[in-house]
């Protein structure tokens, strides 16, 4: 309870940080161990267990607790993370947080900087933590372990090439406005991942989805030939009555008949539809890694994310001069990556998919296995002196 965000409605990040140490007090009275790893985000036990303890410490950050990105929002008013919208409409209160996100920043960062060694899991993440822990000779990147072995085991190239070709030109067709005489279209499902919260932005997945359909003139009315599929997690009544507001979104722009909701799915049910999708959708903003993107690749779906974070500067990016996906960042980038990707060629599809799923052996277990060791090799040394 100490660390829950909801022990502490005001002043959230202060609140979790008090308790954080409190928690790292009471492990350190109970034993004292010569190495304290934090992969938790507790950088305010880092001096704790260094200066009280006497211990080496390591840190392993997946997402800065505060960050440049944080201030920004707050300055510019803007309604995100947890800036209330009675915040951000008060200038009085917004000059306040800012403030106090400053202040929290400075400390925030003292304590990171007790670390011996500080690992951090993308370039984006990199970034803001050399700005706040200001560390560079110790810190590294170390990308997160991404066990993707059961989407690898999918082949990509066991597809009728016939019936493929024969169903994206057909599609191809439609895109171009073209009649088709008869017969059933070929659906084709873009999918997302992810929990219904806020920060992923399923609305702008549902707006881009619509105008994808106007691009084509294809009305509510038309064949279902494309169809947009939001996965993800309810964990609570909130996220619940988010889906409940994205399904009136739906209905407010007559796509309620295009798109499905699957929530708490299975895994097997997860793997299933993102391999039999054509694409895979991705508009969470500054996504600090993106282990849903790297997903996608692996199951061989061409991914369209968002131009930021780490799907911008550590997974969609070209492999071995290869493409390996798309970036967007607006309602209408969206929607026009969505209409390239579904006229591509299969040749030139296929090859895209080769290039994504080569590419994410970076992310492997073993690949995290040997760069945590030599990260960490010259604080282990010294533990065997």
């Amino acid at each position: 309870m100490l660390v829950e965000a909801s022990s502490y409605p005001h002043f959230t990040l202060l609140g979790q940080s008090a308790g954080s140490m409190y928690l790292g007090w009471e492990a350190l009275t109970a034993f004292v161990p010569d190495l304290y790893v934090d992969s938790m985000g507790y950088a305010f036990t880092l001096p704790i267990f260094r200066y009280l303890g006497g211990c080496k410490v390591a840190s392993y950050v997946h997402y800065p607790t505060v960050s440049t990105d944080m201030l920004s929002v707050v300055r510019e008013r803007n309604p995100r993370f947890n800036n209330a919208d009675f915040i951000s409409r008060n200038p009085v209160l917004s000059a306040v947080k800012v403030v106090y996100y400053c202040c929290f920043a400075l400390l925030y960062g003292l304590a990171g900087s007790c670390s011996d060694v500080i690992m951090v899991n993308s370039t984006w993440t990199l970034g803001h933590i050399l700005a706040l822990w200001r560390s560079p000779s110790r810190t590294s990147i170390v990308y997160p372990p991404c066990d993707v072995r059961a989407f690898l085991d999918v082949p990509l190239d066991d597809e009728d090439e016939e019936e493929v070709e024969e169903g994206w030109e057909e599609l191809g067709r439609e895109l171009r406005g073209e009649e088709e005489a008869g017969g059933d279209r070929k659906c084709h499902s873009v999918v997302s991942v992810g929990q219904f919260r806020p920060e992923k932005d399923h609305r702008l997945q549902i707006r881009a989805f619509r105008k994808l359909l106007d691009r084509k003139g294809d009305g509510p009315g038309g064949r279902e030939s494309l169809r947009l599929v939001l996965i993800g997690g309810c964990r609570n009544q909130e996220d619940e009555e988010r889906v409940l507001m994205l399904r009136g979104l739906c209905q407010e722009l007559a796509v309620e008949d295009r798109v499905d909701f699957k929530l708490n799915v299975p895994f097997e049910q997860l793997k299933r539809e993102l391999v039999d999708a054509t694409i895979g959708l991705h508009t969470m903003w500054n996504e600090h890694f993106g282990i849903g993107v790297v997903e996608c690749m692996a199951a061989g779906t061409i991914v369209l994310a968002h131009k930021s974070g780490g799907p911008k500067l550590d997974i969609v990016v070209p492999y071995e001069g290869g493409q390996t996906g798309f970036l967007a960042d607006t309602e209408d980038g969206y929607a026009a990556a969505m209409e390239t990707i579904l006229t591509l060629s299969p040749a030139a599809r296929l090859e895209i998919r080769r290039n994504a799923r080569r590419s994410v052996e970076r992310f492997s277990d073993q690949e995290f296995e040997a760069c945590f060791l030599a990260a960490t090799e010259s604080l282990m040394s010294q533990l065997e002196r």
